[in-house]
């Protein structure tokens, strides 16, 4: 054991604040990290907050984590010290039911331990996530950064990355298909940028005619407001894939619409019941999909890496003082960041 220092909240109604706490000594398996950058996911504030009401407290919250290694475990053979690595949403998993066995370690059958409020497998500690000036974490969960990448701007990929691109990969998407995005923050501004990268032609549906440039510059062909009925009457049966990445409740019935026969509309930014109704007319009569996605593997998450250093792709970022932190929170709440808040660790001191 060592000690760590990091940021936490003690309650849901607490802010973060400085904590130290004990760090697990590296097992056999285990790479140690110092973490360089951390990204800031809306599921943060959530978790933070208790939203979903699984929250463990105290909880540290992060899983957009890139640093350096600075110590591996006697079994490990993939990492090793100095190497610059990522740690993203799951730090563990069964490793032996039918999803881990196909590199779904997501959808693990006993359930994935997260990178942080979830009892570790071993010794049933409470994980602590990437708010923090380390990590030790099974190799088996460590990814490999390329060299390409800028490190604070790759930090968001291991989120907000896996989870758009995971779906567009899954459904097949292609050279040509016609793809929707549903809202462009920090999901959605990502989702354009891989399904152009595939070859679609992507247009943004947003609430905001105001967003039409900035969705342009992200690389967006098209842009339909979506308040706008006869914008929305226009694009009926157009659409082959919608990747909708709204956070909250939201009418999908009018997005419905715009796929065409045997369109998927996947879901990735709603966990919570869909209000309104969805009419299943409009999936009947079009042999329609309406499915959902979770993250994705650790062999995925090593693929949209690369895929990233292969097509230039990063996140829009802002840099962030981890003093600020709650500041931030405030700010995401309100739409005010573009488009992924990434911790400086370099600023943590206690």
């Amino acid at each position: 054991m060592y000690t760590a220092i990091g940021y936490a909240a003690q309650s849901a109604t607490t802010p973060l604040a400085p904590v130290k706490f004990e760090r697990r000594s590296p097992r056999p398996d285990d790479v140690a990290i110092e973490i360089l950058y951390c990204g800031v996911c809306h599921s943060d504030i959530h978790q933070a907050r208790n939203e979903w009401g699984i929250a463990v407290y105290p909880l540290m919250p992060g899983h957009e984590i890139v640093g350096k290694v600075t110590a591996v475990g006697a079994s490990v053979t993939q990492h090793k010290v100095g190497d610059l690595v990522g740690v993203g949403c799951m730090v563990d998993s069964c490793r032996s039911c039918e999803a881990c066995q196909a590199n779904l370690e997501q959808y693990c059958l006993e359930g994935p331990t997260m990178t942080y409020a979830t009892p570790d497998r071993v010794d049933g500690s409470n994980t602590m996530g990437g708010y923090s000036d380390s990590i030790v974490v099974s190799e088996h969960f460590v990814v490999r950064i390329p060299e390409k990448l800028p490190l604070a701007s790759a930090a968001p990929i291991l989120c907000a990355g896996i989870t758009t691109y995971s779906p567009l990969k899954h459904y097949g998407v292609k050279a040509g298909d016609k793809v929707g995005i549903l809202g462009m923050g920090g999901l959605g501004h990502m989702g354009i940028k891989f399904a152009k990268a595939m070859g679609a032609e992507v247009t943004l549906f947003t609430r905001s005619a105001s967003k039409a440039e900035e969705a342009r510059r992200q690389g967006a062909d098209h842009v339909i407001v979506s308040t706008d009925d006869a914008q929305m009457q226009a694009a009926a049966g157009h659409f082959d894939f919608l990747l909708d990445t709204i956070p909250v409740q939201h009418d999908l019935n009018p997005y419905l619409d715009t796929l065409r026969f045997d369109g998927v509309h996947i879901l990735v930014g709603l966990i919570e019941p869909v209000e309104p109704p969805v009419h299943a007319a409009k999936l009947v009569l079009g042999r329609r999909v309406l499915a959902g996605s979770l993250i994705g593997g650790i062999a995925e998450t090593q693929e949209v890496l690369d895929f990233c250093a292969e097509h230039n792709i990063t996140c829009d970022i802002e840099m962030l003082d981890i003093r600020q932190i709650n500041e931030a929170y405030a700010r995401m709440i309100a739409g005010d960041v573009k488009y992924r808040f990434v911790i400086d660790m370099a600023t943590l001191k206690i």
